[in-house]
């Protein structure tokens, strides 16, 4: 496959068909599945090769970290103008290990962890698991970072005890780019109540041409960001997450446990390396195809689901869609379990179109649904063909 083609057009319905993955195995083969956050790409090139090097070696040992760290201070350098010291980065086993071993450094058990919400769902989850309290702090109604909202939970948070925010960069579901001066409003506001911001930049590598990325680190010094090519180029299956500390704070990471850095495994990291030093060029065809993709699928729900609210993300393959017009009930919010409820769980048994269901997301996720839009143009027409007549 040329470095130019789509990555989205290369594999048929029939061919995808074929995964073992959740995405495609977890509902019926009637089923479009637009849902969990994977990709119907093949793998990059450069990835292909380093893992076929490693099966020809019997390469499947212990990782070593440094040649990754490298060529992710390489591509940050040349993506967002930002290199990071070595010295400030650790791997691990993925960006939810990563930012849950970040709370353990900057707080105690029973703290608070902020969020806002609707957000990415195991920003519930994991930290409950950790033994952490969550409180949102709700996006506005643009879909952008209330700033009043953070000032009366940091405010609330942090008169009874420390408080850690979680920030999505970008932020998952909506797609939204935090400005360079929103972040430094948030790093200011987190510096006056002694709050610690934890970023997942996990989807940066998919900021569009129109929007510009922003490391948070690059505004706040004492915060720590967890990132991956997991998003970027599909790899998922291939775990090695990195945790970087900001400038200020990077000699917390000696009191990483142990096992922490070591927990990424060795065919992640050298299937991430070659992403980050090598695959560009996939990256960017990827983009482009995701780029046509997110505006299609504005002009595809005008002319079949005209009651579905949708605005063009920023960033991230997933199209948050607003269903309210429908008027369909959700499961209460927060992290709930299962992705299927409210217009989801229609779309499922009536479109046999999979989405994941807005209530996980947590306040504000009522009534609404995400769509995996990161598939061939042809896979997303016939989808939202179907959802429209069933909601006729």
């Amino acid at each position: 496959m040329g470095e130019t083609q789509n990555p989205l057009e290369t594999f048929s319905l029939e061919t995808l068909r074929r995964r073992q993955s959740i995405k495609w195995r977890a509902f019926g083969d009637d089923v479009l599945p637009l849902w969990v956050a994977e990709m119907d790409t093949p793998l990059a090139e450069p990835v292909v090769q380093a893992l076929s090097r490693a099966v020809e070696l019997g390469d499947a040992g212990y990782p070593s970290s440094g040649p990754y760290i490298e060529a992710f201070r390489s591509f940050a350098a040349q993506r967002w103008e930002w290199e990071p010291a070595a010295a400030q980065i650790r791997t691990v086993r993925d960006v939810m290990t990563g930012m849950v071993e970040a709370l353990r450094l900057v707080g105690e058990l029973w703290d608070t962890v902020i969020v806002s919400s609707p957000v990415y769902p195991p920003f519930f989850n994991y930290p409950v698991t950790a033994g952490r309290r969550v409180v949102e702090a709700p996006l506005g109604a643009d879909g952008r970072l209330d700033f009043e909202m953070l000032d009366e939970a940091f405010n609330l948070r942090t008169a009874g005890g420390q408080a850690a925010y979680l920030l999505a960069n970008p932020h998952n579901p909506t797609g939204a780019v935090h400005t360079r001066e929103e972040l430094e409003q948030l790093a200011q506001l987190a510096a006056d109540y002694g709050v610690r911001v934890i970023a997942d930049e996990i989807h940066a590598p998919l900021v569009y041409q129109d929007s510009t990325f922003t490391p948070y680190l690059t505004v706040d010094p004492r915060g720590y960001a967890v990132t991956s090519g997991s998003k970027g180029w599909n790899l998922a299956a291939f775990k090695a997450g990195l945790l970087i500390a900001g400038e200020e704070v990077s000699a917390e990471l000696a009191e990483l446990p142990p096992e922490a850095p070591i927990g990424a495994s060795h065919i992640g990291v050298l299937a991430q390396t070659a992403a980050y030093a090598e695959a560009t060029p996939w990256l960017d065809a990827v983009l482009q195809g995701l780029d046509a993709n997110r505006r299609l699928l504005s002009e595809l729900l005008a002319e079949h689901v005209p009651g579905v609210a949708y605005s063009v993300p920023e960033a991230t393959y997933f199209g948050w869609l607003d269903f309210s017009e429908f008027g369909y009930d959700d499961a209460p919010n927060g992290g709930a379990e299962t992705p299927i409820q409210g217009p989801a769980k229609h779309l499922v048994k009536e479109a046999k179109v999979a989405l994941t269901g807005g209530h996980s997301f947590g306040t504000g996720g009522e009534r609404h649904a995400r769509l995996n839009f990161a598939t061939s143009q042809a896979i997303l027409t016939e989808a939202v063909q179907r959802i429209g007549a069933a909601l006729k």
